[in-house]
């Protein structure tokens, strides 16, 4: 049984006691794992690879909110545009205006949040304090039509000081907060596996956690 169930429902009702939507991570797992979690009742899956979700996506029920949690190529969102639910990693005003054009092709409105970069590592992407300032006063001089920004995503440091983490939550929490009246936001995609209970306390919304919820694979040699 891939599913740690102790830990699927411990994370669910955490996650439930906080109005968060939980997001279980099923990159690289087996389509098995994703139906035993629908046998479960759950519904939001992410997935960082492309060819992966176009494979998942084939082969279960169409009620599935699938997100995608990676990192986006502009030439790749044509592929997806058709049924994603959400697109988590949105780092570019040019992977927006590529969005918003393939959903103007199919007469769809595709949901997004904007990547904010607060972590220490420098291969993490997203925007700087800057550049999301920049990003939201162009979007409000030109508008894109078939583009819903929900709110933000970051992903925290992978680090094992807690004070790190909280501060760049924190961060992140207070970009939310600043602007989510006047932008209509009601998304904060923050906290992973190694630290969803600090990320809740900050505030997020919507968890992207795998790693404690499904068996790593073992491999035959």
């Amino acid at each position: 049984m891939p599913v740690i169930l102790d830990n699927y429902n411990k994370i669910t009702k955490k996650a439930t006691a906080k109005n968060a939507t939980l997001v279980v991570v099923t990159k690289t797992k087996p389509i098995s794992d994703v139906e035993e979690l629908i046998t479960l009742g759950h519904k939001d899956f992410g997935e960082n690879y492309v060819q992966e979700l176009l494979e998942k996506e084939a082969a279960l029920p169409k009620d599935i909110h699938w997100h995608f949690i990676g990192h986006l190529q502009s030439n790749k969102v044509k592929m997806i545009a058709a049924f994603v639910y959400l697109i988590h990693g949105v780092d570019s005003i040019k992977l927006l205006q590529e969005i918003n054009k393939q959903a103007i092709k199919i007469n769809r409105i595709i949901p997004c949040l904007l990547q904010v970069h607060i972590a220490q590592e420098e291969t993490k992407f997203g925007f700087d304090f800057v550049e999301l300032k920049d990003a939201l006063a162009e979007l409000a001089k030109a508008p894109l039509s078939n583009v819903q920004i929900k709110g933000l995503m970051g992903m925290a440091s992978l680090s094992d000081d807690q004070n790190v983490i909280r501060k760049e939550f924190d961060y992140l929490s207070s970009l939310f907060n600043k602007h989510k009246e006047k932008q209509g936001w009601d998304t904060l995609s923050m906290g992973m596996s190694s630290d969803y209970e600090l990320a809740l306390e900050y505030g997020s919304t919507m968890l992207r956690v795998g790693s404690l919820i499904l068996h790593s694979r073992v491999f035959n040699n």
